[in-house]
């Protein structure tokens, strides 16, 4: 079994560039299923979802060249369908929860997708209703296999524009219902669509290779469907969870780092909690600097209650960096609430922190107080798994 052994106490000097983002690579690496013409994808980050992912198309027929260490080209235009409906897809696809972000182009395209239900990361319960009742309201039938556990949605006729509110703003199901609709006939509304970066992204990738989508970076979603995409050559953004981990590391052994061509203008409110919790944040160019502290204060709210930080869909902080909030203030001074409202799960790891000597209050599935050591006391290694 793989693990990692680490050894503590050492402080970090220089500077590191992120890696792409996964949560972009994921959904314009299925986007290249909407065009049988080329379509060349930079900053692809080499990480093992992305990776199969990549091997799932390659399975489908996709024609895959490694132009550099993180270019790809990909052409869709003789794909293996029949792979869809074999055992190997079943193993590939369950063990990647963005595989079910091939639904929707395939469906576009090819007037019907499969997925096996996905795996993932444990993180609490995820739907996949949004995904699906999206297809139905573009006209697709929608059917589930129990005994094989395989979902299916197809369409006869073709995918018809129509107006549709999610019941939340799932960022891989407005995804996968832009890359259904942006072939439809007529126009589709989505309100309530996520708007995070990643989304944004896909679309100007989408807009480039032809297609009519208005409302790019708001939750109101107008798309004008077209008969036929092109190929074209995109750029993923820097992944910001991985900036917010280094803006953590720096902090936590009280580091001078700088971090490369962050893109500061997608970080949205990223700088600004990690400011609240007492690191200084240097804006230089297009990267973060960060000075070494020897101790960091949190804040308190203006009439001296605790801090909350707290995640929200997209421009609200993202759920992703909670866990590196929570694990930094356990070195600050003064006291955080945390506050994970959009999964289950995801504090469940607070008991590994307590053992290691962390001072945290986990008051319920949701909630986690954490009283900071201020570096009065380190964490004690340990073993976990």
């Amino acid at each position: 079994m793989a693990s990692f052994k680490i050894e503590g106490g050492h402080t970090l000097k220089g500077s590191i560039t992120p890696q792409g983002a996964k949560n972009e690579a994921l959904q314009v690496l299925c986007a290249v299923l909407l065009t049988s013409e080329k379509v060349t994808l930079n900053n692809v980050p080499n990480i093992l979802d992305v990776n199969k992912l990549i091997f799932i198309l390659g399975e489908l027929g996709v024609k895959i060249e490694k132009l550099s260490t993180n270019s790809y080209s990909f052409q869709s235009d003789e794909l293996n369908l029949k792979y869809l409906e074999n055992s190997d897809f079943k193993r590939d696809g369950s063990s990647l929860r963005g595989s079910i972000m091939i639904v929707g182009p395939l469906l576009a395209r090819f007037g019907k997708g499969y997925i096996p239900r996905p795996g993932g990361d444990k993180i609490g319960r995820r739907r996949l209703d949004t995904h699906f009742q999206g297809f139905i309201n573009l006209g697709a039938n929608f059917r589930y296999n129990k005994e094989e556990y395989f979902y299916g949605v197809e369409t006869e006729t073709g995918l018809k524009g129509t107006e549709m509110l999610l019941d939340e703003a799932s960022v891989t199901g407005t995804a996968n219902i832009i890359m259904a609709a942006v072939l439809a006939k007529g126009v589709t509304t989505i309100y309530n669509a996520a708007c995070e970066p990643y989304i944004q992204q896909l679309s100007k990738m989408l807009n480039s290779m032809g297609a009519k989508i208005d409302g790019v970076g708001s939750n109101l979603l107008t798309i004008e469907g077209v008969t036929k995409l092109r190929g074209t050559e995109h750029t993923i953004l820097p992944d910001m969870i991985e900036v917010g981990s280094w803006i953590g590391m720096a902090a936590m052994t009280r580091s001078e780092l700088t971090i490369k061509n962050v893109s500061w203008k997608n970080l949205g409110q990223i700088p600004n909690v990690f400011r609240k919790l007492g690191i200084q944040i240097q804006k230089k160019d297009d990267d973060i600097f960060i000075p070494k502290q020897e101790g960091y204060e949190i804040q308190s709210y203006i009439d001296g209650s605790v801090l909350t930080v707290s995640d929200a869909p997209w421009p609200g902080f993202t759920p992703d960096l909670l866990s590196i909030v929570l694990v930094v203030a356990t070195q600050s001074k003064g006291t955080v609430l945390i506050h994970q409202k959009m999964f289950e799960s995801r504090l469940f790891f607070v008991d590994k922190l307590i053992d290691m000597g962390a001072k945290v209050i986990l008051c319920d599935p949701h909630r986690a107080t954490v009283i900071g050591h201020n570096f009065k006391s380190q964490l004690k290694a340990t073993k976990m798994s």
